[in-house]
């Protein structure tokens, strides 16, 4: 956290294709040791393999994804008198994006398919249609949360 002043948020430009910001975003967390084109060539193949196969607009079904993979609240551990507390906090929209983001690349990447493109294409498919692996995490993780509803007034 800085001290002397907040911090600057940059504004990304939208996507040329689809002229959307939050793509754009996920694009950029997709992205290896700056490798953009690349990761633009992995994200419009995925939504050419989605729209071929669910016969709707890909954009559609992105973002469907990703309110289904974004998470309500979270845990944060919190020691309090010498034992640690997993705590459950609300997550707002723009941090559950992101976990959203990162959730559903990191299994992406994790499936077994042979190109990242299938790899992601399928994820977002399945989290469009509220199956797969990090829907399976949205869900531990509300559960772990709903376990842990006791402890809620530890919060910050």
């Amino acid at each position: 956290m800085p001290r002397k002043r907040k911090a600057v948020v940059r504004e990304v430009l939208p996507d040329p294709k689809y002229n959307d910001i939050v793509l754009t975003k996920f694009m950029n967390c997709l992205m290896v040791q700056g490798k953009k084109s690349l990761a633009e060539k992995i994200v419009y193949g995925a939504f050419d393999i989605i729209a071929e196969k669910t016969k709707q607009p890909p954009l559609d079904v992105f973002k469907t994804a990703i309110d289904n993979v974004r998470p309500l609240v979270k845990v944060v551990s919190r020691r309090v008198g010498g034992s640690n507390y997993q705590i459950p906090t609300e997550v707002n929209e723009k941090n559950g994006r992101a976990i959203a983001f990162r959730w559903l690349i990191a299994y992406s990447r994790a499936r077994s398919e042979k190109t990242m493109i299938e790899k992601l294409a399928n994820e977002l498919m399945a989290a469009y249609k509220k199956e797969g692996s990090s829907v399976k995490k949205r869900e531990d993780t509300h559960k772990m949360a709903d376990a842990n509803k006791a402890f809620a007034h530890l919060r910050f």
